[in-house]
């Protein structure tokens, strides 16, 4: 209570000390129940709830006429809330009071101008970036940015003198070139999207919008056949799909390089996922709001939006966003549904999630292999291995001899055969996945593990997880496994070097330090051991019946096979 008094105190001294709090006419006009309104909006902002905050926004015309912080924050939150067209009009009405000298005021200004085609008075709202006083140096290559674009659009040419921002910038000018019909767009695209250091494959959804609007079919074939369901984008899914089933004009419907505004709205796109990637949810909102406004027909980037929302506690907003995918463009639709089994499992609990998901599963008459791929990690993850292994062996039996693919859903299956018991079918299907992937550790390591616990082929196993530590020497599972792999062969003192390193890595995993206990016990370091132990008993992740085993252990210590 006191730090709040101390901080309402500190408000009233900064609002004091500005232009709009002196000893004025504008002062009187500004009373208590103003000032209440926009101290409930900033609570209200504090607390993630950008629509309260702008009922508060609304209400003070005082405000906006005269304190230009308030404008910045009531303009931000009308994007944040979609209310886009009435910020750039707001922005409009006070330009010439001097109180819109702030980045997002231009921005909005920018891009207003660019909705219209108006690339001529884009650009010189471009050029006055000096007047922008609050830019910073992301700020400035946005700007930059959009000014070389705006260029390209006005004179039907590359600018020549430009900066260069990296792969920012590459993805700038392939574009650019994509709208210029330049011959060179093939080697642009390439370059992007083939990148090994990069994974910019996003873009090869763009690369197919331009295949298609040139009526380049075999190189649309050739790029779509490069295309799996289940290892690639949610994007890429979905436009090899439209292609497959002979609907490939609603590439082009929702996205065309020769169109500026689809363009620029790709370019926002971007910058929302640089903000989204350092988890500034809201700012990554607000420049996904700004591109479906330049370009609305491309839904798919509110999945974004649903993304931020959803990672922002935000569950009856992302269920609002998730209702923009309908049935018809499948993989999205199905995005949609395993994002509100998500909600509901935040909401309520995970039984019902799964109910939810199953329920929405059978409603689909020729699911796609990625929503097979999907139920079946449902199923798995949610300990009901039989269903998993009934839709692994769909997929298995579908895919024929995709190396990559089916190592993966052998390794899924064989993991499922392992929970419930059936070893000979998990060890065929585990081998069988080495066989086609051998230098894959984390079949090594699951392999090896599951040998251990059953007391099986131990030195084959130590074998098999020093060959993974070699691919894999910082991953504290593999750490863990060939640490214990040592501690059942009475290897105490190397078992505890690799434990430990596990337990560092892993502080709060129950299994790790089970382990660790274990290990202290056998080296005569009982006191430490039992430390561990009731670290596990105090883990919320520890299942029952390892509270069980570790109450047993604390009495007699453990016992060895």
């Amino acid at each position: 209570m006191f730090q709040k008094k101390i901080i309402f105190i500190l408000i009233i001294t900064i609002f004091y000390q500005t232009p709009l709090f002196s000893k004025s006419a504008s002062f009187n006009n500004f009373n208590t129940k103003n000032f209440s309104k926009y101290f409930s909006g900033i609570v209200a902002l504090e607390n993630k709830d950008n629509s309260e905050a702008l009922k508060f926004f609304d209400s003070s015309k005082i405000l906006i006429e005269n304190y230009d912080p308030y404008l910045k924050r009531y303009i931000y939150s009308l994007v944040l809330e979609n209310e886009i067209n009435k910020a750039i009009n707001l922005v409009k009405t006070y330009k010439d009071k001097d109180n819109t000298n702030f980045f997002d005021a231009y921005l909005l200004l920018i891009l207003a101008d660019l909705k219209k085609g108006d690339f001529q008075k884009a650009y010189d709202q471009l050029n006055n970036l000096s007047n922008v006083t609050n830019k910073d140096r992301f700020n400035s290559a946005i700007l930059e940015s959009l000014k070389q674009y705006v260029y390209v659009f006005k004179e039907k040419k590359i600018l020549d003198n430009k900066k260069n921002f990296g792969k920012l910038s590459i993805i700038s000018e392939t574009f650019q070139r994509c709208y210029l019909g330049d011959t060179s767009t093939d080697k642009y695209f390439s370059k992007l999207v083939y990148d090994d250091e990069s994974n910019y494959t996003r873009y090869i959804f763009f690369y197919l919008s331009h295949l298609i609007e040139n009526n380049r079919v075999d190189d649309v074939k050739r790029v779509i056949n490069d295309l799996d369901y289940i290892n690639t984008t949610l994007l890429l899914s979905q436009g090899k799909s439209w292609i497959e089933n002979e609907n490939s004009k609603k590439l082009i419907n929702v996205f065309s390089c020769k169109n500026p505004n689809d363009i620029i709205s790709e370019f926002l796109f971007l910058i929302s996922n640089i903000y989204s990637s350092q988890d500034d949810f809201e700012k990554s909102n607000f420049y996904l709001n700004l591109s479906h406004f330049l370009n609305s027909r491309f839904v798919f980037n509110l999945s974004l939006v649903a993304e931020n929302q959803f990672l922002n506690g935000e569950y009856k907003k992302a269920k609002k966003t998730l209702k923009n995918f309908k049935r018809e463009d499948e993989f999205y639709y199905w995005y949609r549904i395993k994002k509100e089994s998500q909600i509901i499992a935040k909401q309520s609990n995970e039984k019902e999630s799964l109910n939810y998901i199953v329920s929405k599963f059978n409603t689909i008459t020729e699911p796609n292999n990625r929503v097979l791929f999907d139920i079946a990690n449902f199923y798995k993850n949610s300990k009901d291995y039989l269903n998993a292994i009934k839709y692994y062996s769909k997929l298995i039996n579908s895919l024929g001899n995709n190396s990559e693919i089916k190592s993966d859903l052998l390794y899924r299956r064989g993991g499922s055969y392992e929970r419930s018991g059936v070893y000979e079918k998990a060890d065929k299907d585990l081998l069988d996945a080495l066989n086609i992937d051998p230098d894959d550790a984390y079949i090594l390591n699951y392999l090896a593990y599951s040998w251990l616990e059953r007391n099986y082929k131990i030195d084959e196993a130590i074998n098999m997880l020093e060959k993974a530590y070699k691919l894999k020497n910082n991953d504290p599972y593999i750490i863990d496994s060939i640490g214990w792999a040592y501690y059942l062969v009475n290897d105490y003192l190397k078992a505890e070097e690799f434990i430990k390193r596990a337990v560092e890595l892993m502080p709060d995993d129950p299994i790790v330090n089970d382990h660790y206990g274990d290990i202290l016990w056998m080296l005569d370091r009982k006191i430490q051991a039992r430390y561990f132990w009731n670290n596990v008993l105090d883990m919320e992740k520890t299942e029952v019946e390892m509270i069980e085993n570790i109450n047993k252990k604390l009495i007699e210590g453990p016992k060895k096979s």
